[in-house]
């Protein structure tokens, strides 16, 4: 089996724009991250932390381009005519396109990375390209190219994938060492604030005077 090569496929009204990498990144980077708000509780010493959404997995790589052909002595040239140097900003363009909105598409178009196990499709959200080689006409021949992609999962695709207990039946919870009502509230409610209706269900007085074992009724919302 031959050497498997990365490949950008950027999406078009009609079909796809295909851009072959010539040489594999060495390195690849995904980033996922979550939004937390803080709630301060009287009586703690801290906030709690609140989770608020999940954020899109970034990808981040680094490719390179290249399309100088070195020249040929004449000697060595045979029939036809030699391949020569290209201008690799026509390449980098075709990328940069993918940062703005498709006038067809009325927004920016999907990319899909394919290399190997990977298959992420999201939208280029950054890109930075230097050219480090030219001709001696200025035309420039080498690039290094960086790139931040997010993807591009649906809520739903989400939730089924890491679905939530529902919250509109009644259930019963045993509070765990380390573990208080508002700890249960945001776990169960998506609010620390609900531990005064877990409190208020469970006739008790001060969140704080829970004990490890105890087990608590969750009432429906």
């Amino acid at each position: 089996m031959g050497l498997t090569k990365a490949k950008l496929e950027i999406e078009k009204e009609i079909g796809v724009d295909i851009i072959n990498v010539l040489f594999n990144p060495s390195e690849y980077q995904l980033t996922d991250s979550a939004n937390y708000s803080e709630k301060k509780v009287p009586g703690l010493d801290g906030p709690l932390f609140q989770y608020i959404s999940g954020e899109a997995t970034e990808l981040s790589l680094n490719l390179f381009l290249d399309t100088y052909v070195p020249k040929q002595p004449t000697s060595l040239i045979s029939f036809g005519t030699p391949p020569t140097s290209t201008d690799v900003s026509a390449i980098t363009k075709r990328i940069a396109n993918a940062t703005s909105i498709d006038g067809s598409l009325h927004r920016p178009p999907e990319v899909t990375f394919r290399w190997g196990s990977l298959n992420f499709r999201g939208i280029v959200t950054r890109f930075n390209h230097t050219y480090t080689m030219f001709t001696e006409s200025g035309m420039p021949v080498r690039a290094k190219v960086s790139l931040t992609f997010k993807s591009l999962i649906s809520p739903n695709d989400k939730r089924r994938a890491s679905p939530f207990e529902s919250p509109d039946r009644t259930k019963y919870r045993t509070i765990r060492q380390g573990i208080g009502l508002w700890d249960i509230a945001s776990m169960e409610y998506g609010d620390p604030d609900m531990w005064k209706m877990i409190a208020r269900e469970n006739g008790i007085l001060n969140p704080l005077d829970v004990r490890p074992g105890q087990v608590v009724k969750l009432p429906a919302l």
